[in-house]
């Protein structure tokens, strides 16, 4: 039986999320009931990351076992015929028996974009987090280098979150901007639940001038979660990369 790998995109809006859950409408839902139409028995698919609520990707990507082998185009043609709107195959590619998107994935890429400009964007509204009032880039990118390395994210990760260890390597916090927009790519080994959109919120507060740009040092020692910034909205938010091959798997951090 041939194991499949796929990279998806998807807008988040309309999803709870990832995860299989029952209280709305899910990406992996939708992919399994897409690839159950296409190929004609059930199928369990493996995520990369479990995207939250509202939350973007163009680099998903998805592990599965199929009874039968397919053409490429049954999948990039047929099952994007089959998927709705929302969510699309970008690629599709055959891996060894061994492979899972969760466990395999060397390293993660996010980007959080914020629209700053005096007034709403209709075009940016379910991809940016629009803020009005003028955020000082170079605070906010001095802030940012300090929270480059391995470090202990406690006080950046959800009150719920559950992974047995806080300590992760984030090796790329870039503030870019561009116009009108700003975007924060971060790029790490693993990920702590809403760490980058904690880490987003507080990076804002200090471009907003409510903290010091050595405001992380701070928090980062203490970590208490209550000390930092708000969470940024989860729309602003989009999975752009997952790598298989950037660190020996002995640096990896599954959760």
């Amino acid at each position: 039986m041939p194991k499949l790998k796929l990279t998806l995109e998807y807008d988040g809006t309309d999803f709870v999320g990832w995860q299989v859950q029952p209280n709305g409408r899910t990406v992996q839902e939708e992919l399994e009931k897409a690839l159950r139409v296409l190929l004609g028995h059930d199928v369990r698919v493996v995520g990369a990351g479990r995207t939250d609520s509202g939350v973007h990707a163009t680099g998903q990507v998805a592990s599965f076992r199929a009874e039968r082998s397919l053409p490429r185009s049954a999948y990039l043609e047929g099952l994007n015929g089959i998927l709705p709107h929302d969510v699309a195959v970008v690629d599709v590619e055959e891996v060894p028996e061994a492979f899972c998107a969760r466990r395999w994935a060397s390293a993660k890429r996010y980007v959080y974009r914020i629209s700053n400009r005096p007034v709403r964007s209709p075009l940016r509204r379910r991809t940016h987090w629009e803020i009005f009032r003028p955020l000082d880039v170079a605070s906010m990118r001095e802030a940012a280098a300090h929270f480059l390395g391995r470090h202990d994210f406690s006080a950046f990760r959800a009150a719920d979150c559950t992974a047995p260890t806080t300590v992760r390597e984030l090796f790329r916090l870039d503030v870019l901007q561009e116009d009108e927009e700003i975007r924060f790519v971060f790029e790490a080994t693993a990920f702590l639940k809403q760490m980058v959109r904690n880490i987003v919120g507080t990076l804002v507060e200090v471009g907003l001038g409510k903290r010091p740009p050595d405001d992380p040092i701070r928090l980062l020692a203490l970590r208490d979660r209550r000390l930092a910034g708000e969470t940024a909205p989860a729309h602003g938010l989009t999975l752009e990369r997952v790598w298989y091959n950037r660190f020996p798997r002995s640096d990896i951090v599954t959760e």
